[in-house]
């Protein structure tokens, strides 16, 4: 039975570093990956970026529930970006916070497997939107991060709110993200 690891939340210090490029492909690094799945579908996610449970290497997993399986993408690069979409955001490290974000439609991105094989994908919509937000944290950039000031502002008392454990965050009146 694997163990799930805690997923970090918003104000823990590893989520905002940008984490180290991961150098050897292992055993190690697989049964990671096998307990950050576990985690990632206990909470339940699509994506789950290797900082989320404190491990500071540039890797992380994702499955969209779409017939493709689980996928590992390690040491990620995006070449190449097109276009804008905004899109309801959620983050397991911002629990029950949601914000409207606005990222690249489409993006080509390179990296690698858990074999060690190179990986060359051009993703649109969902894929690609999972895939910046991952690439996100190995970048130590939150959702939070990418608010305009008023966004911010507000979304602040909400995770103050959060980590104070004062129960469900609430937005103020005329924040611009809504709760799920």
């Amino acid at each position: 039975m694997l163990s799930p690891h805690t997923i970090r939340i918003v104000g823990d210090p590893v989520l905002t570093e940008r984490s180290a490029e991961v150098s050897e492909i292992d055993g190690r690094l697989a049964r990671l990956c096998e307990d950050m799945f576990a985690t990632m579908y206990a909470a339940p996610g699509v994506g789950l970026a290797a900082p989320q449970v404190g491990v500071q290497k540039r890797f992380f997993v994702y499955d969209l529930g779409e017939g493709d399986g689980p996928q590992v993408l390690i040491n990620p690069v995006i070449t190449e970006t097109d276009g804008e979409l905004e899109f309801f955001e959620g983050c397991l490290s911002i629990p029950g916070l949601h914000f409207d974000i606005v990222r690249p439609k489409a993006i080509h991105v390179t990296g690698r497997n858990l074999d060690g094989d190179e990986v060359s994908l051009t993703a649109d919509d969902f894929l690609a939107r999972v895939i910046q937000h991952e690439l996100d944290h190995l970048d130590g950039v939150l959702m939070l991060d990418r608010l305009d000031e008023d966004q911010r502002r507000s979304a602040r008392r909400a995770v103050r709110e959060l980590q104070l454990g004062a129960g469900e965050p609430q937005p103020s009146l005329g924040s611009r993200f809504r709760l799920r």
